[in-house]
């Protein structure tokens, strides 16, 4: 009989962390649920269970270490030995920088940074004594490029990404089996843009082009069993990274000129309240997507090419092969 693995998902009662724990249980792991929402956490568990997993669902407020350590030891206890955690849960609001008050600003950065970092402490706890476990850093374009109205958010996946390479460098340095990953998303439909802190009389939408969670979930998973440095979901990651490097300045010019007014919509749509301070999945399970399906794209050609490209550049040799060892013959 093979040993089913164990993974944690943090954030997991919505939008990609939801569309993680659905897509890990599918493919025979055992999944933990570590977030604050109590309808969520049972939606999120139900979820696994349906798809034969045996799940557990914890509340848990990330930004506070002490909770995530109980958490972890919670899971190593009733379903094994964590062989993958995923660092997903964040919050954030949309507004201007001068508009966010001192404390919504903190708690942000302590919810989406260090709730990482707590995480990211906590996993290899476990998994350094057993030299051996996979860390997933689910991160954005926006770690590598700030935009407009979402200050907070963007200086923390900056971090988060500035953490992540110096712990990489660190594992490396002591020899150490566990792998730590980085998932960089684009713009997704889920429920974040129905609970951000927000002023604007226009629902929040993400930067299109939207992707469906579930896109993202699938680029998780592939590295949980494919461990690698990176990983970019959506050609629009691509140049928006790629952009900020080459071209900064025009990147200011268009960011400022269209990046405002297109995280916003007109159309009309769920308002939960801010989710900053208070869960807004606690009495009503608010599931993966948002309220964007129509727009949102269900497939991504770049990050499939990305995660087989080892077979992609076999067909390339093969082809080159082809044109070439014939062409060689007649020669001869």
């Amino acid at each position: 009989m093979t040993e089913r693995r164990v993974a944690v998902v943090t954030g997991g009662t919505a939008g990609v962390g939801r569309a993680v724990v659905r897509e890990l249980a599918r493919h025979g792991w055992d999944v933990a649920v570590l977030a604050r929402g109590k309808a969520g956490l049972e939606g999120a568990t139900e979820d696994a269970s349906s798809l034969g997993a045996r799940a557990l669902g914890i509340e848990t407020d990330v930004a506070d270490s002490g909770q995530v350590r109980s958490a972890a030891a919670r899971v190593e206890q009733e379903l094994g030995p964590i062989d993958l955690w995923v660092n997903d849960a964040f919050t954030g609001d949309l507004r201007y920088f001068w508009d966010i008050p001192e404390d919504e600003y903190r708690r942000i950065t302590e919810v989406t940074y260090l709730g990482q970092v707590h995480g990211t402490r906590v996993a290899l706890e476990h998994m350094r004594p057993r030299n051996r476990g996979v860390i997933v850093q689910v991160g954005s374009a926006l770690a590598f490029r700030g935009i407009p109205l979402q200050s907070a958010y963007c200086g923390a996946k900056h971090a988060i990404k500035g953490f992540t390479d110096s712990l990489i460098a660190e594992l490396r340095h002591t020899g150490s089996a566990v792998k730590v990953c980085q998932v960089q998303l684009p713009g997704v439909n889920t429920v974040q843009f129905d609970w951000n802190a927000s002023e604007f009389d226009q629902h929040p939408q993400p930067v299109a082009p939207i992707f469906q969670p579930e896109v993202a979930a699938r680029a998780v998973r592939f590295l949980a069993e494919n461990p690698r440095r990176n990983l970019w979901v959506g050609l629009n990651t691509a140049y928006t990274i790629l952009g900020s490097r080459l071209a900064p300045s025009f990147m200011d010019w268009y960011l400022a000129r269209k990046v405002v007014d297109g995280q916003l919509s007109d159309d009309d749509g769920p308002r939960y309240g801010s989710n900053v301070f208070e869960s807004q999945d606690d009495d009503a399970d608010r599931g993966a997507h948002g309220m964007f399906d129509d727009q949102a794209k269900t497939r991504d050609a770049w990050s499939w090419a990305s995660m087989h490209r080892a077979a992609l550049a076999g067909v390339a040799v093969a082809a080159v092969a082809a044109a070439v060892i014939p062409r060689a013959m007649r020669r001869g």
